[in-house]
């Protein structure tokens, strides 16, 4: 084992290497990265048990850096473990780098992205509940904490997921350092408070000195010795220890040093070092075995049902299918239909009752452990988890997100319950596919579809039972859309996706019997939307079309459609613009029910087809 003297050098080689990296790059906070690099060099040379040539052995320990700022640490400890070189380090910062401002999973010893506060705790609890329950092994989830972010809801409500949950390999690391952004935190060095909070919910706390490497050790190995808790260590530090200047200085937060500041501090620190440590390996090379894969037998439906049971029926056959697929859901599981899965396989299945940021954070967490998490709550109630799910996206995160009770066509309820911005929320997340289904086959068979997705996939569901459109043997896809009617003599384009192409349909029926004739579009892909028929349909239709939604007029379906008619560098529709008319819920809505509420928001088949005619007349 490394002595005391050893793991303080090599703490100074983190300091020296943090400043040296954030001075080159003029930018970075080598400040907030001194404060734990103790922390680190402990936890590196004789705790973390990790394969740096083999990140994605399953056995691996997993570290995370849920104070993202402190990147230059990460990066300092990446050199001494031999992972990268000193040249990559100090190209921190730089354009076309992987060495970023914060942690990304461009490098393959880093599981998510991080840097927005408050994520990585929630992220490494959903890790641990795949290690615990799911896994199986042994590995344990170290997290770096930073006191400003301990402010944060989401990790309080990591706080008591894993105090539930029993988390006793998640290892949780308050670099206590004192200064935030702007100032004092709200507890500044009360050790105490922050050890009382995590008591509270169930862990095991620990205080210590956080630049005594002894009780730092110690404080490692009593966290390793917990049977039925998760550990948090509360580490006394000094915002940019070791350099005299800057030691426990408001106004260093973010900024680098200058050379001269640099090179004295430096100096003071013991010079530029090269420490090379051996990193303890996984004993174990066994590895777990694949995932057997075999075709899911869909539900298949003939009368009316809701998309949201046939979400939950097509999650269970995926279930019996694919051994990988694992469901979680925000205490509204027979809401959503997720119980569905629960009954039948509730080793795969995880409560996270009202917590939705540690809901998506968890999906993203198994996702990094390989498996193909759904998560479900009311679509309104993603909103309170959006900055984890557009950090998703940083991540290159694989999650599928169903949300239910959408629009105001869920009823009395009211408005707080009624999801009509999610497909605008979405769709803005980079890379997402976003799905609207009508009925209980496809909405089956999209479910199939997001399983084999790789990204961030979302399905809205509606609450209200819908007539069966479409066989169970019918195809569809992600970034396709269905011409449901359609004739020569079409005079304009109606574009609908779930509950309103049924209104859509009701408006051709009665439009028909007046003799206009309108073609009827499922746009079931919201996005990516199916631009080539848009583009054929509009052609069809002297560039006249109606689109009708179940959501306010700004970024939803309307929005999606009018892109589908932009013009890029790349290319796009090259025609006269066509006029699009759009029918969404304008008015701040109330209770009522189903019909009363669309009727009064205008996206009923009576206003499709007085929207039809104000284009034709």
């Amino acid at each position: 084992m490394p002595t005391p003297s050893q793991w303080t050098e090599l703490a100074q080689q983190l300091r020296v290497d943090s400043i040296r990296s954030t001075t080159e790059a003029g930018s970075g906070h080598p400040t907030s990265s001194m404060s734990a690099a103790d922390l680190l060099a402990v936890l590196l040379s004789e705790h973390l048990v990790y394969d740096f040539a083999k990140p994605r052995d399953p056995h691996n320990d997993h570290l995370i850096f849920s104070k993202g700022h402190a990147a230059p640490l990460l990066y300092a400890v990446y050199k001494a473990a031999g992972a990268i070189s000193d040249a990559e380090m100090m190209t921190l910062r730089k354009f076309g780098s992987r060495i970023e401002g914060h942690p990304v999973p461009v490098l393959p010893y880093v599981d998510v992205a991080t840097g927005s506060l408050g994520q990585g705790l929630p992220i490494g609890v959903g890790i641990a509940l795949a290690g615990k329950y799911l896994d199986k092994l042994p590995y344990r989830v170290w997290v770096i904490l930073g006191d400003s972010e301990m402010a944060e809801g989401s990790i309080y409500e990591a706080f008591e997921l894993a105090g539930h949950y029993k988390l006793n390999n998640l290892v949780g690391v308050l670099d206590m350092n004192r200064l935030g952004q702007r100032g004092e935190t709200m507890l500044g060095w009360n050790s105490g408070a922050y050890a009382a909070r995590a008591r509270a919910f169930g862990w095991h706390a620990i205080e210590v000195d956080g630049h005594d490497v002894a009780q730092i050790q110690a404080a490692y190995a009593e966290a390793e010795a917990q049977a039925t808790a998760p550990t948090l260590i509360v580490a006394k530090t000094i915002k940019g220890k070791g350099f005299s200047e800057v030691e426990n200085q408001p106004g260093w937060h973010g900024k680098p040093l200058p050379r001269d500041a640099a090179e004295r501090a430096i100096k003071q620190l013991g010079g530029v070092r090269n420490i090379l440590v051996d990193v303890r390996k996984p004993k174990s090379a066994q590895s777990t075995p694949a995932s057997t894969l075999k075709r899911a037998e869909l539900p298949s439906y003939t009368g009316a049902i809701a998309t949201r049971q046939a979400y939950g029926d097509a999650l269970k056959a995926l279930g019996a299918a694919r051994a990988n697929v694992v469901a979680l859901d925000g205490e509204v599981s027979n809401s959503t239909y997720a119980e569905v899965f629960a009954k039948a396989f509730p080793d795969r299945y995880f409560e996270h009752f009202i917590a939705e940021q540690q809901l998506v954070a968890s999906a993203v967490a198994f996702g990094v452990r390989g498996y193909v998490a759904f998560a479900s709550t009311f679509a309104a109630f993603f909103s309170r988890a959006y900055d984890f799910i557009r950090m998703a996206a940083i991540s290159r995160a694989n999650i599928k997100l169903s949300g239910s009770h959408a629009g105001v066509s869920i009823g009395q309820d009211g408005p707080s319950q009624m999801a009509l911005e999610d497909l605008a929320m979405m769709r803005a997340v980079h890379g997402s596919a976003v799905l609207y289904p009508c009925d209980g086959n496809q909405a089956a068979k999209l479910v199939e579809l997001m399983a084999d997705h790789r990204g961030i996939s979302y399905i809205r569901t509606t609450r209200e039972k819908t007539p069966v459109l479409y066989p169970s043997g019918e195809q569809f896809s992600i970034g396709g859309s269905k011409v449901v009617r359609s004739s020569d003599a079409d005079q304009v384009t109606v574009v609908g996706a779930g509950i309103t192409l049924h209104e859509a349909l009701k408006a051709h029926d009665q439009l028909k019997a007046e003799g206009i004739v309108v073609r009827v579009v499922d746009a079931y892909s919201v996005k990516p939307i199916d631009a080539d028929s848009l583009h054929q349909a509009a052609r069809a239709t002297g560039g006249r079309i109606v689109v009708v939604e179940d959501h306010w007029p700004e970024g939803g379906l309307g929005d999606a459609v009018l892109e589908a008619f932009s013009r890029s560098e790349s290319g796009g529709w090259a025609g006269q613009p066509p006029v699009v008319l759009k029918l969404g819920v304008r008015g701040m809505p109330a209770s009522g029910t189903p019909e009363e509420l669309m009727d009064a928001a205008g996206i009923t088949a009576s206003h499709i087809v007085r929207a039809v005619k104000s284009l034709v007349g």
